[in-house]
């Protein structure tokens, strides 16, 4: 997620990539984005912090306790935080200082332009940070405002969203194969049927109920295929796997 918003702000001239800094303990990785990207590296975090008006915070939430203090302790005193970690709250990066953070949660696609991202501010926030931060998420995708009590939500819709369609086309591929399809052939075609429903139901308007309903005529090949999710509980098992996810993320929250 950390390259993708940086791929985004620099080649979309959001910012200037020599007003970037990445940092990381993986020397190769910052080989990687200094000549990808031309932006500036550290393996020193504090040093980093120190001299940034925004400090993205693009690391998982289980080493949160361990980087945060030394981070913390080099903030600007008006600098802006911007967490993408899932279910860490504002006030836990906040802790007794009026810093400003913005959440962000963001997802995988981003690396291709086509990223989702819900934006919640932080009680110290101002509007120009959430504003900042939908400029910098803009820039990879789709970014919604929402509410810090929404964002765990977003987490398990879109945040985690990716796995669920991958795992679809996993069914769809092997089902292909089963069915003696060439491999290629058939990613092809699963790709396309993929994002082509997205885009249909993106610019019709419509709703996702109605537009299979126009593709399951009674008896058909699409009833049978219907009727056999069904009867196996697909639908139930989505919703109670989303739910899962955002009991996750507010698990998360909670330590």
């Amino acid at each position: 997620m950390a390259e993708a918003i940086v791929a985004g702000i620099v080649k979309q001239n959001v910012v200037e990539a020599g007003e970037v800094c990445v940092t990381d303990i993986n020397e190769v990785r910052l080989d990687h984005f200094t000549e990808q990207y031309g932006v500036g590296r550290s393996t020193d975090n504090a040093a980093a912090v120190a001299q940034s008006d925004v400090v993205v915070l693009a690391v998982k939430p289980q080493i949160f306790p361990a980087i945060w203090p030394e981070i913390e302790s080099s903030l600007k005193s008006d600098a802006l935080v911007v967490s993408i970690m899932a279910g860490i709250p504002s006030q836990k990066i906040a802790g007794e200082k009026p810093t400003r953070v913005v959440r962000v949660m963001p997802n995988t696609p981003a690396l291709v332009g086509e990223g989702a991202a819900g934006i919640a501010a932080g009680e110290f926030a101002t509007e120009a940070d959430v504003q900042l931060a939908q400029k910098l998420m803009g820039a990879v995708g789709v970014a919604r405002i929402v509410t810090e009590e929404e964002i765990d939500a977003v987490t398990a819709l879109s945040g985690s969203g990716p796995a669920y369609v991958f795992y679809l086309l996993e069914g769809m591929l092997e089902a292909a194969e089963q069915m003696g399809l060439e491999k290629e052939t058939a990613r092809e075609l699963a790709l396309a049927t993929v994002s082509g429903a997205a885009k249909l139901m993106k610019e019709s308007g419509e709703e996702a109920d109605e537009l299979r309903r126009k593709v399951t005529s009674k008896g058909g090949t699409t009833h049978a295929a219907i009727t056999t999710m069904e009867e196996r509980g697909v639908k139930d098992s989505v919703v109670a796997a989303l739910l899962a996810a955002q009991s996750r993320s507010r698990e998360l929250a909670n330590g």
